[in-house]
């Protein structure tokens, strides 16, 4: 088991820029009707920004929390409905949670084109943009599975706004299989995508895919350990073991980032111990919490 400390796990040494003519960006008013997977009650609105549009979901209130679901690329509020944990729901109580379907994933209402050149930088510009429309600052972010690497990006291109982070099951390299998240990106995501847009073609897809898990192929894949390394934004890990989500890579965060903290694991189960999980991710947001 590794220990709860960040200090104990490195000491036991456990296992191996803007256009000329800037998009014009709408506001919409929060819609009627609850996506499913969020609770009942949750305000959904989009935000729109020239052919980019997002949809998102929030509730509870307090201290604004951005919480990505996994699903790889098909990272979307119904999700949380199955995860391990169902942030809008579970923290509601705590914090003003904002959720959000993330651009061109299946079952979710954002849309936008694939951003070839900079994938990684463009979920950061999505995720940006809604809080920028609710009018909102700095934020806690809570990223699950893919959620791992949007947490590093942001964290690298806003560093002032995200006062404190959790990255859950981070999802990052395995170089026993390195063309893990490529392969499944192409052969589960991209069939439907290009189902439902025939504007896009395959090799346009593959060169997304390509720069998304190839152009990095190590760590988390959207940043540098260089980054890690001087990246001063509080965060706690909590890792998983999986082929998309290597144990590894959820030591080499903790070890590499000044301020980062790292659960035991596993924790999943039994159930006692995953309420303590919980407990702790919720008490570590509150420690960075500000008026």
């Amino acid at each position: 088991m590794i220990d709860s400390s960040r200090r104990a796990v490195l000491a036991t040494g456990a296992a191996a820029a803007a256009s000329a003519a800037a998009p014009q960006v709408f506001a919409q008013a929060p819609q009627a009707g609850t996506p499913p997977g969020a609770p009942a009650g949750a305000k959904v609105g989009f935000y729109e920004k020239g052919n980019v549009r997002i949809r998102y979901a929030e509730i509870g209130s307090g201290f604004p929390l951005l919480a990505t679901p996994g699903g790889g690329l098909n990272s979307a509020i119904g999700v949380w409905s199955r995860a391990v944990i169902n942030i809008p729901e579970d923290f509601k109580n705590d914090f003003r949670v904002i959720t959000m379907d993330q651009r061109n994933a299946t079952s979710g209402e954002s849309t936008g084109p694939v951003p070839v050149d900079d994938p990684w930088g463009a979920f950061a510009d999505d995720q940006l943009g809604v809080m920028d429309h609710l009018g909102i600052s700095k934020f806690f972010f809570f990223g699950n599975c893919i959620g791992g690497p949007f947490a590093m990006k942001l964290m690298e291109r806003a560093p002032q706004r995200v006062v404190a982070a959790i990255l859950s099951q981070p999802v990052g390299h395995r170089p026993d299989k390195p063309d893990f998240m490529y392969d499944a990106g192409r052969n589960v995501w991209a069939k439907e995508f290009l189902g439902r847009r025939p504007d896009a073609s395959m090799a346009t897809i593959e060169q997304y895919l390509h720069n998304l898990y190839r152009v990095r192929p190590d760590f988390v894949y959207s940043v540098s350990r260089d980054f890690a390394k001087s990246c001063l934004t509080p965060m706690l890990v909590l890792p998983d073991d999986v082929v998309a989500h290597p144990l590894q890579v959820s030591l080499d965060i903790a070890s590499l980032a000044p301020n980062a903290e790292i659960t035991v694991f596993p924790w999943k189960e039994p159930a006692e111990l995953k309420a303590r999980t919980i407990n702790r991710a919720r008490t570590f947001l509150k420690r960075y919490q500000t008026a």
